[in-house]
C-alpha cells in the first residue's frame, strides 16, 4: 500500500509538471478563460474551511475551489464560441490556482496535506480526460447534442470524479495507517453522498453557463457558493466547539485524580483504531471514540480513588456500578444516548456487550496493564506483549478474542511504523 501511495504522489508530481510544461511551451489557449477560472480556483482554495476531522485532527474543504475545476474541465464553450483548451492547460491552471490560493495557508503554517492536493491534481485531471477529448473530436456533440443528454453527461463525469476521488482517499488513508480498504472506501462514500452531488452540479451547471452566457455567469453561480463556505465555517465551529466540551468532560477524572493523565485520551484514539481494524462504520467510530472518552466518568462516585484508575480488579458488582453511574452522568450531559449506553454496558459479560462496549474494555484493560507493569522496561514491546499475554489468556472469559486480535495488530503496527 505505501508503494501505492508512492506511485499516487509520483503520477499527481508527473502529470502536474507535463500540464504546465505543454501550456508554457505552446502558450495558454483563450488566456482570458484560464485566468478567469485559475482566479475561482485560487479564490475557493484561499478561503478553504478548517473542519474537525474524525480521526481528531482537522481537515479542510474548499467547494468553490472544486467547483470551478470541475467547471473548467468541463467547459467546451464560452458565449458559444467553442473553446481548444484540452487537458494539459485545464491541469497546469488547477495547478497554478490552487498554489496561489494556497500559498497564504503555507506562510501561516495551515497548508491542507500534500494528499489532498495530489487527489485534486488526479482528479480535475479525470474530469478532464473524460470530457475534453470526447468534446474536441467532436463524439460527444454527435451523440448528445446540445440537449439534456449533453448536460447528463457533464453531471455523469463530475459524479464519476467524485467516486474516483473517495477512492484516491481511501487508497490514501489505507497506505499511510494501514487501515483497511473496504471500510475506508465505504465511509468516504458514505460522506459524499450530500455534499458531492451539490460539488458535482455545481461544476456541471458552470460550465453550461459559460458556454451559454460568457465569462459573465461566474460570479453568477461562484458569489452564492462562496457565501456558503461560511455557512459550511460556522457548522465546524459548532462541531470542534461539541468535540472540545466532550473531551473537557473527559478530563474531570484527571483533575479530580482518579485516572492517569492522558488515560482517557489514549484510550479514545486506540478504541477507535481498533473500530477501525473491525471495520466499523464512521457513525459508530464516532460513538465509540466518544463513550471512550468519558467510560471512567463514573469513578467520579467513589469515595477513594482505584489505585492507577485501574477499574479491572474490581469485583463485577462495583464495575458495573461505575459504569451504570457514568452512563447516568453521561445521559445528563446531552451527549447522544448511544454514547451513554455504551459507557454502561462496558462492565457487562462481553458477549452481552455491543461490540463498541467490548472494543472499549479490552482496549481499557491493555491500557491498565502496561501502566501497572512495573519490570518490563528492560527491552522494547515488553510492556505491550506482557499485556496482550494477558488478555490473551482472558478472552475466553472477559474479552472477545477477535477485539483482542485486532487490538494486537493494531498496537504492533503501531510500533512498526
Amino acid at each position: 500500500m505505501r508503494r501505492l501511495v508512492a506511485l499516487l504522489h509520483l503520477a499527481a508530481a508527473a502529470l502536474s509538471a507535463a500540464g504546465l510544461c505543454a501550456t508554457l511551451w505552446r502558450g495558454p489557449a483563450e488566456p482570458g478563460n484560464a485566468l478567469a477560472f485559475g482566479l475561482v480556483i485560487a479564490v475557493g482554495e484561499f478561503a478553504r474551511v478548517r473542519f474537525p476531522d474524525t480521526d481528531g485532527g482537522t481537515r479542510t474543504v474548499g467547494p468553490l475551489g472544486i467547483a470551478g475545476a470541475l467547471g473548467y474541465a468541463l467547459l467546451g464553450e464560452v458565449g458559444g464560441e467553442p473553446t481548444t483548451h484540452g487537458v494539459l492547460q485545464v491541469v497546469a491552471v488547477a495547478v497554478v490556482g490552487s498554489l496561489c490560493g494556497l500559498a497564504p495557508h503555507v506562510a501561516r503554517g495551515t497548508a491542507p496535506p500534500l494528499d489532498d492536493s495530489v487527489r485534486g491534481v488526479l482528479g480535475v485531471g479525470f474530469a478532464a480526460a473524460c470530457f475534453q477529448p470526447l468534446y474536441n473530436s467532436g463524439t460527444l456533440g454527435e451523440a448528445m447534442g446540445r440537449g439534456p443528454g449533453y448536460a447528463l453527461c457533464l453531471l455523469a463525469i463530475t459524479l464519476l470524479t467524485g467516486v474516483c476521488d473517495a477512492l484516491l482517499t481511501a487508497l490514501l488513508a489505507a497506505g499511510r495507517t494501514g487501515w483497511p480498504f473496504g471500510p475506508l472506501l465505504r465511509d468516504e462514500l458514505a460522506g459524499r453522498l450530500g455534499i458531492v452531488p451539490a460539488i458535482a452540479a455545481t461544476g456541471a451547471v458552470i460550465a453550461l453557463a459559460v458556454a451559454v452566457a460568457g465569462l459573465w455567469a461566474l460570479p453568477v453561480f461562484c458569489v452564492p457558493l462562496l457565501l456558503t463556505q461560511f455557512s459550511f465555517r460556522r457548522y465546524a465551529s459548532v462541531r470542534a466547539t461539541y468535540r472540545q466540551t466532550i473531551a473537557s468532560l473527559a478530563r474531570a477524572t484527571e483533575v479530580a485524580g482518579y485516572t492517569p493523565h492522558g488515560h482517557a485520551r489514549r484510550v479514545a484514539v486506540l478504541s477507535r483504531a481498533v473500530g477501525r481494524e473491525l471495520g466499523l462504520r464512521e457513525p459508530e467510530l464516532t460513538v465509540l471514540e466518544y463513550a471512550a472518552l468519558m467510560h471512567d466518568i463514573g469513578q467520579l462516585s467513589l469515595v477513594d480513588p482505584v489505585r492507577g484508575g485501574a477499574t479491572e480488579p474490581l469485583v463485577p458488582e462495583e464495575r458495573r456500578r461505575i459504569a451504570l453511574l457514568g452512563g447516568a452522568v453521561v445521559r445528563q450531559t446531552g451527549v447522544a444516548p448511544e454514547v451513554a449506553l455504551v459507557v454502561e454496558r462496558q462492565a457487562d459479560p462481553y458477549r452481552d456487550q455491543p461490540v463498541t462496549a467490548r472494543v472499549i474494555r479490552a482496549v481499557n484493560a491493555y491500557e491498565d496493564l502496561r501502566a501497572g507493569r512495573d519490570d518490563a522496561g528492560e527491552r522494547p514491546g515488553a510492556r505491550t506483549a506482557y499485556a496482550l499475554e494477558r488478555l490473551r489468556t482472558a478472552t475466553g472469559r472477559d474479552y472477545e478474542p477477535r477485539v483482542v486480535e485486532a487490538l494486537a495488530r493494531v498496537v504492533t503496527r503501531g510500533r512498526e511504523a
